[in-house]
């Protein structure tokens, strides 16, 4: 069962493209709750209202920090690190990919990304934490 006592999982899709937040948000709609942010500072006040039961993270975001710069500081803070997070990225090169397994992330999938594989991802990270 997940935190936040719906049926639903919680997800936090952080996602600075307003196309891909509105794709995510189809595509996965159905079987969790979802809440959206585009920035650093929608990203930690959201965490701070609510517990989530997974995390989506864009590598390119608006502002100051990147999703990975954002993940190595969530990692460092006792209530978010066992949150588990998806890195969603346009970039492939394996120097991307190092880094942000290096922040802490979980998984890594490439944009564009398979929607069934997104969701069983999801679910197997979601279902391994609870």
């Amino acid at each position: 069962m997940n935190h936040n006592g719906n049926s639903k999982p919680r997800l936090l899709i952080t996602e600075d493209d307003v196309e891909n937040q509105k794709l995510l948000q189809l595509v996965l709609r159905n079987m969790f709750e979802i809440d959206l942010c585009d920035s650093e500072q929608c990203f930690y006040n959201q965490l701070s209202k609510k517990e989530y039961d997974a995390v989506l993270m864009d590598v390119t975001l608006k502002g100051e920090k990147n999703g990975v710069d954002i993940i190595k500081d969530m990692r460092k803070k006792s209530q978010f690190k066992d949150i588990p997070v998806i890195c969603l990225s346009a970039n492939v090169f394996g120097e991307d990919r190092m880094k942000a397994r290096e922040a802490g992330i979980d998984v890594y999938l490439t944009k564009p990304v398979d929607n069934s594989l997104l969701i069983n991802t999801l679910n197997k990270l979601i279902n391994k934490n609870s």
